[in-house]
């Protein structure tokens, strides 16, 4: 019996099939398309906590969309192996004209594609990548030489002169489910089948907030206020797409609008200098002589420093998955500037926890309050806890969300004094800068 002629979709971090770049020039080729989606344990067993709230709610979605496919006569193909050895599997099931995905930029999808491209190759079968997650990528806003841009604002500027060469952006696109490949095939997949269990941990609705969006200016820096999108971890995973955002911010707020270009200006980083991922991009800060205290280190993590703003942000993160932007910036400055931990330590740490994490702006961010990165915070410029609460949370009312022992003995005294502390930075920094 001859094998069936199919093109394959591989659903990755665009979880919805509104707006989907690859998905829609599958659906249009000349043969049905066949959906998969793979649990892939290289990724899956970096991950400590097998409660870990976004492989649910990738579980989750994923689910919803093989259900829908279902009242198609359609289904998503669910694997928990390597990529390779899946492909090797469908090549062997099906004959494959063509393989269909969204591109990604961090060091181990590229080296993933890479390999799945050169084994479909062998097969003589085509492997297509297509732009979807950011709206434009590291080779499209370059300077007039050639050359990346290292500094945000003149990124910036190029970046909204794109924007605007753009025009309309569209979204509205027609999905021709009948496209789909027929199967009866009704494979089920439990979130234990791939070794992990579920998570108390809420994720935020999927919702743009025309008012919520309009404000954002006047009321994002204030942790203690519901006045951030919290549309982080579905712009992660996919479950909305970066251009929907886009043109809501062009309509409500150009601050918010300023966020999503940061993310695209980290991802063009990490895209021509990938060796970022583990180290300074500032060559030079490699030298610092980090102090790498490990009891500083876990009482950091653990929100018990005994400054009420690191702490309430550090708990905040440990307790949702989530940490207000402000906090994320202090707790980060802390870190690396009055206790001078490596900022590595604390970027892994938040990559394990973080919904919303993304490799690119999580080590941009890092790499920017730890003064190694492109566009980084100077060295010297290091943030005073005690004023930064007094500024962005007055009335102590996000401390006291989060630490409702505030005030009494069981409250741990400040781990160093700022001054103190503020001074060993700049003195250690300054011997680096140097040389």
């Amino acid at each position: 019996m001859s094998l069936r002629e199919i093109n394959i979709f591989w659903f990755r971090r665009d979880l919805r099939f509104n707006d989907n770049t690859a998905l829609l020039h599958a659906l249009n080729g000349n043969f049905p398309v066949l959906p998969v989606f793979i649990f892939d344990p290289l990724i899956l067993n970096k991950l400590k906590n097998k409660r870990d709230a976004r492989v649910q709610f990738i579980y989750e979605e994923v689910l919803k969309l093989k259900r829908h496919l279902e009242d198609y006569g359609a289904s998503i193909f669910i694997y928990h192996d390597t990529p390779t050895a899946v492909f090797k599997k469908l090549c062997a099931e099906y004959k494959i004209k063509e393989v269909f995905a969204n591109r990604d930029y961090e060091p181990y999808t590229v080296a993933r594609d890479e390999n799945i491209s050169r084994l479909l190759s062998n097969k003589k079968i085509s492997f297509q990548l297509f732009k979807d997650h950011i709206l434009f990528e590291g080779s499209e806003i370059l300077k007039e030489d050639g050359t990346p841009y290292r500094v945000f604002t003149p990124y910036k500027r190029t970046w909204l002169k794109k924007l605007d060469d753009l025009g309309a952006i569209k979204t509205d696109h027609v999905v021709p489910f009948e496209r789909f490949f027929k199967t009866k095939r009704r494979q089920e997949v439990s979130l234990l089948s791939v070794g992990f269990e579920p998570s108390a941990i809420k994720i935020p609705p999927m919702k743009i907030r025309p008012k919520l969006i309009g404000e954002y200016h006047l009321k994002r820096d204030y942790p203690a206020l519901e006045a951030t999108s919290r549309l982080g971890i579905h712009l992660r995973f996919g479950t909305i797409s970066i251009r929907e955002i886009v043109k809501s911010a062009k309509t409500y707020n150009r601050t918010f609008l300023n966020e999503l270009i940061w993310r695209e200006f980290y991802s063009s980083i990490l895209q021509h200098y990938p060796y970022v991922a583990t180290g300074a991009f500032n060559k030079k800060y490699e030298l610092i002589p980090w102090r790498n205290d490990q009891s500083e280190f876990r009482k950091w993590c653990a929100g018990r420093t005994g400054y009420p703003i690191v702490d309430a942000g550090m708990r905040q993160l440990n307790t949702t998955g989530y940490m207000h932007n402000r906090a994320r910036m202090i707790t980060a400055s802390f870190l690396t500037k009055h206790l001078l931990i490596d900022w590595r330590w604390g970027a892994a740490y938040f990559a394990g926890r973080l919904l919303d994490f993304e490799l690119a702006s999580n080590n941009g961010g890092w790499q920017w309050a730890a003064g190694t990165g492109t566009d980084a915070q100077p060295y010297f410029r290091i943030f005073n806890p005690e004023n930064q609460a007094r500024k962005f949370d007055p009335n102590s009312d996000y401390i006291r969300q989060w630490i409702p022992e505030i005030g009494t003995a069981h409250y741990p005294e400040p781990i160093v004094e700022h001054k103190f502390a503020r001074n060993r930075a700049i003195e250690t920094y300054k011997r680096v800068v140097s040389k």
